[in-house]
């Protein structure tokens, strides 16, 4: 009987990480199945999952019922997701202790409301690090500047950091270095660098989404070969700008300065592919997964995508091919007008805004839920 394709995945160097959470899989025995089964190794969550896990049925009314009088929706949000959070970590422990802590990591995260603002993410991930409790939990923090100042200071501190919302080559090298410059930081306070890890979420499949569209209306007004030229250019960006990631990755950490951390035990910044699941139906479900394998990456998939992995994912190692074409792709769409960096701007905005919109709906679902369960909740924090 052949191996389970997501296994194979695993076995080309790739970890699998859930991007779900709720509590019926944590305590229905579904998430531990999969991390049996399905060679699954870690998970993330972010405001618009639990979104909608808190939006849906009733796993969370017996721990809002029993929660202290005098809170506000934004505490009950931090007590129900670091509860999750707490218990999705103890099922992946067995990878954290099995891999001596590279892999097996949970990641929650801070409020995009403080995505500019360094002091108050530092506060907010430390408070979220000792709820939670776990030394196998990752906090995730927004890749902007001030994000990356917090990242040094986090990664400094010995926590475990997640970047997330990067779209842009120029956020990824910022990050890597703030990254680097934490490690430093702690070496030279005499404090170990063998226990942190840190992944940076490198967002793939809204880069093709945002490009395509752009594409799309250059080409409305067009015929012939100059048409067909810009439609050649869809679904190619993404890859393009992930695979030049990669690229960087590979060469910041094979530096004289990475050389001289990993000596004293400091692994890599992994690069974790995120927003994977495809959007266009006229694309291969599994697009974005196959043609980004390789040694030290994170693939984080939905559900659906996992599943379709299983079914029909094909692996070999993909990460590194085609530079030079890659390179081609992003030259091409500057030549029609296409500019990657206020693409990838926008796209950064537009994540800050989607994921702010989530908490403000899930706090105010959870004003209605409360409610509905005879608890009045304080109005600020």
């Amino acid at each position: 009987m052949p191996d389970n394709r997501l296994k194979q995945l695993h076995d080309a160097g790739v970890s699998i990480w859930l991007d779900f959470i709720d509590r019926t899989i944590l305590r229905n025995g579904d998430l531990a199945r999969r991390v049996r089964e399905d060679s699954l190794t870690g998970m993330t969550s972010n405001p618009t999952i639990f979104e909608k896990a808190l939006a849906e049925g009733s796993a969370y009314d017996d721990q809002l019922r029993g929660a202290p009088r005098g809170r506000t929706a934004m505490d009950l949000f931090e007590l129900v997701e670091t509860s999750d959070v707490r218990d999705a970590c103890d099922i992946f422990h067995p990878v954290y202790e099995a891999t001596k802590g590279t892999d097996g990591f949970v990641s929650i995260e801070v409020s995009p409301a403080s995505a500019n603002d360094a002091q108050a993410t530092v506060a907010e991930a430390q408070r979220l690090w000792a709820m939670v409790d776990r030394p196998n939990v990752m906090i995730k923090v927004p890749g902007t500047a001030e994000g990356a100042v917090a990242v040094r200071t986090l990664t400094g501190a010995g926590l475990n950091v997640n970047i997330t919302l990067l779209f842009s080559l120029e956020a990824h090298r910022r990050v890597i270095r703030a990254y680097l410059d934490g490690l430093e930081d702690r070496r030279r306070a005499g404090k170990p660098i063998d226990t942190i890890a840190s992944v940076a979420s490198f967002f793939v499949s809204r880069v093709d989404t945002e490009i395509d569209k752009r594409l799309d209306t250059l080409a409305a007004g067009k015929t012939g070969a100059e048409r067909d030229r810009l439609l050649a250019l869809r679904g190619k960006a993404a890859i393009a700008n992930a695979k030049l990631a990669y690229a960087l990755f590979q060469e910041e950490f094979s530096s004289p300065r990475f050389a001289a951390l990993r000596a004293e035990g400091a692994r890599v910044q992994r690069p974790l592919w995120a927003s994977t699941g495809v959007k266009n139906p006229a694309y291969r479900d599994t697009l974005y997964v196959e043609t980004l394998i390789g040694p030290d990456t994170v693939n984080t998939m939905p559900p659906a995508l996992i599943d379709a992995f299983r079914d029909h994912g094909e692996t070999r190692r993909t990460v590194g091919e085609g530079l030079d074409e890659a390179r081609r792709v992003i030259a091409d769409l500057a030549a029609v007008g296409i500019d990657l960096t206020e693409v990838t701007d926008k796209l950064l905005r537009d994540g800050l805004a989607s994921f702010q919109k989530s908490f403000e709906t899930l706090t105010a679902g959870l004003d209605r839920k409360s409610a509905a369960l005879g608890r009045e909740l304080a109005s600020t924090r």
